[in-house]
């Protein structure tokens, strides 16, 4: 037996050469597919990305690597398959009735739509990248809160586009008919997704209100922290205990929200309290020595007050509040720290003392 008369033999309805030539396009499929992913990816990277920009090639590649080795062995398998043909003796159903051949010509179009989700996916996200380096070349953060936003609307459109197509092409549902039928459904939709639609409207209001943008220091419902993502439904917040707290948009534009980014200065208030042995002229000094304090040191402004606010329980009380002209946390700290041991010093130089919650009892003799 010849070379020849083995490729011919046919087994399970195809000849030796049939499988041979899949095999033999498998093989090189899996040899060309990372040139191919390679080349790809350069080709978009060089139609996305700015030229000059410092962005990594090697960042999108790594984004759509395996997506794409997927796409590529999904059609080679295709091809590939499709010259190779059921034995007749099995009698299967054709591809337009339910059978085998439907199941399985479904079952691939079903994964080719969620591969190419996929890659339409990581691209958006390699898109997202792109955007926020342009953004971060300008000083307005509206630019950050513009890219998420952007990139929130196309993540969800291209997921409601793929579940589109999967209805249409893979399940062979009437879309035309799917659609009207929604409107039909839509108040009771509406209804029980009330609280999601209020949050999407609410985005849209802070998208175009900019009430407050990605890093800025907010206080709603008594929460303080750094604004991180504007999303849909919700704002992701790290606070000052650096935990990560999500809250829904409809709260963040119908409460009270304070952008702690847009004060000038930072306020500190407190009192500070002497024994009641201290004099008149000792008050005088320490609240004239204070509001110098205050008044020249290169971190606070001209608003600062001291005063002899009034006679507590146990001490004389003199009130301090001064501005911190910065709203770097760390810094706001050290200022207050420095003008702190000041005070100590300025209450030691008088000869005056710290009270302290006392009291004095007298005993009558009878």
């Amino acid at each position: 037996m010849d070379f020849n008369e083995i490729l011919s033999q046919v087994y399970f309805g195809n000849s030796v050469q049939d499988y041979l030539w899949v095999v033999g396009s498998l093989i090189f499929g899996a040899l060309f597919m990372a040139f191919i992913t390679h080349r790809v990816s350069d080709l978009v990277f060089r139609l996305v990305a700015k030229k000059g920009s410092n962005l990594d090639k090697e960042e999108l590649h790594k984004l759509v690597r395996t997506p794409l080795q997927w796409l590529i062995m999904m059609i080679v398998g295709f091809i590939c398959t499709s010259h190779l043909d059921f034995p007749t003796s099995w009698d299967l159903a054709p591809r337009s009735e339910f059978g085998v051949r439907m199941v399985i010509h479904r079952t691939y179009l079903l994964f080719l739509c969620f591969i190419i989700t996929w890659i339409a996916l990581r691209f958006t996200k390699f898109l997202a990248i792109v955007l926020l380096d342009r953004a971060a070349l300008t000083e307005s953060k509206a630019d950050d809160q513009i890219v998420d936003f952007l990139v929130e609307i196309i993540r969800i459109m291209v997921i409601v586009l793929s579940i589109f197509v999967i209805l249409g092409a893979v399940f062979k549902i009437d879309i035309a008919a799917l659609v009207a039928g929604l409107g039909i459904g839509g108040l009771a939709l509406a209804l029980a997704a009330k609280e999601s639609l209020e949050n999407l409207l609410a985005s849209f209001t802070i998208f175009f209100d900019k009430p407050f943008l990605i890093g800025d220091l907010v206080t709603v419902k008594g929460i303080t922290g750094t604004v991180e993502k504007i999303g849909f439904r919700s704002t992701r917040i790290r606070t000052l205990e650096k935990s990560y707290l999500t809250i829904p948009n409809l709260l963040m534009v119908n409460d009270v929200l304070d952008n702690l980014s847009m004060r000038t200065f930072r306020r500190v208030h407190f009192h500070i309290g002497v024994t009641y042995s201290a004099t008149n002229d000792q008050i005088q000094r320490i609240v004239s020595d204070l509001q110098k304090l205050v008044d020249e040191h290169p971190h606070t402004n001209q608003d600062g007050k001291i005063s002899f606010a009034g006679f507590g329980p146990s001490s004389l009380d003199i009130m301090v509040m001064y501005f911190i002209d910065t709203m770097d946390y760390s810094v706001f700290l050290d200022v207050k720290e420095e003008i702190n041991l000041q005070i100590m010093k300025i209450i030691a130089h008088h000869k005056a003392e710290f009270a302290f919650p006392t009291q004095t009892i007298h005993i009558e003799k009878t």
